[in-house]
This record gives structure tokens, sequence and C-alpha cells, in this order.
């Protein structure tokens, strides 16, 4: 697969419609081409500790970003006609999909491949576990700012372009 979009997004809550940042990789004839980071103002607007403890973020981040409609409306073209890929994709395409429902906009039928479950067939148990950064380690890229949603995105364009064919 030589053309395709990384994407991951990472939420403020415990719901997969609290989208509060998004990365976007577009790969096009192998190359990347593109890469997109927009915060984006959750819905519902409020951060977990738990979350804020992954990412890092919290709501002063992003009360003043645009919602996720007004991001999307930009980025949507942008992927248009391209296979989206995903470290652990149902996580990412629920994300997808539920802040799509929640303003009420019509869901195209991307489709999505995981790099997860790819590195699963491809290494096996010769990895210790299957998260990005163990798989993008393990495949020379150095995932330096886990859970920022570009960082994530670049791995995971990384790991794709080497194992997803």
């Amino acid at each position: 697969m030589t053309d395709f979009a990384a994407i991951d997004f990472e939420t403020a809550n415990g719901e997969r419609s609290s989208v509060c940042s998004v990365g976007v990789v577009i790969v096009r004839n192998g190359q990347i081409v593109d890469s997109i980071y927009r915060l984006i103002r959750p819905e519902p607007n409020y951060y977990s500790w738990f979350t804020t403890r992954i990412h890092g973020m919290v709501y002063e981040d992003t009360e003043n970003e645009k919602d996720f409609p007004f991001v999307w409306a930009e980025i949507a073209p942008k992927i248009e006609g391209l296979p989206l890929v995903a470290h652990n994709s149902p996580f990412d395409e629920g994300c997808l999909k539920a802040v799509h429902r929640t303003y009420g906009l019509d869901y195209p039928d991307y489709t999505f491949f995981c790099t997860c479950r790819t590195s699963q067939k491809v290494f096996g148990k010769q990895l210790p576990n299957h998260q990005l950064h163990t798989v993008a380690a393990h495949l020379g890229f150095n995932l330096l700012n886990h859970h920022h949603a570009l960082a994530d995105a670049e791995a995971c364009a990384w790991i794709a372009r080497q194992i997803i064919i």
C-alpha cells in the first residue's frame, strides 16, 4: 500500500466523541506528502484525570479551539479516497464515528487498516508486546513524544510503510 493516511486521535475523557486532538500523515507513492495536527474542543468538554495523565492536555489547552466539524472540514478533502491506517484502529475508527454521530455529520465509509493487528501477524511473539512505541522502535522509528497525535500518526505511517503491503 503506497497511498494512505495515518491517523491518530487523543480524547479528553472516556467518551469516544471527546476527541481533543488529531494527527494525520498523508502518504502518496510511499512518501509522506503532508501532515496535519489540530487541537479540537472536545464534546463533551471536560478532561478526565486518566486521559490527562496519558497525553498531558487539560481543558485550557482546547477551550478556545474549533469544534470537530470545522477541523474535519479541513482534513476530509485531503484524505478523500485514501484508506486510513491507525495503530489499534478500532479505537480511532470508533472516535471518528462517534464525533460524526455527535455532530450529525454523514459518515463516509472509510476503510481502516490496523498496524497493531498487522504487527501481531507479522511479528507474533518476536516482540514483547505490539504497542505503538514497541513496534515503532523495532522498525527503527524513535517515537519521542508518544501520545501526541501527530507523533503517533508519524509512527503509524512509518510502520505501515514497512509492514502493510
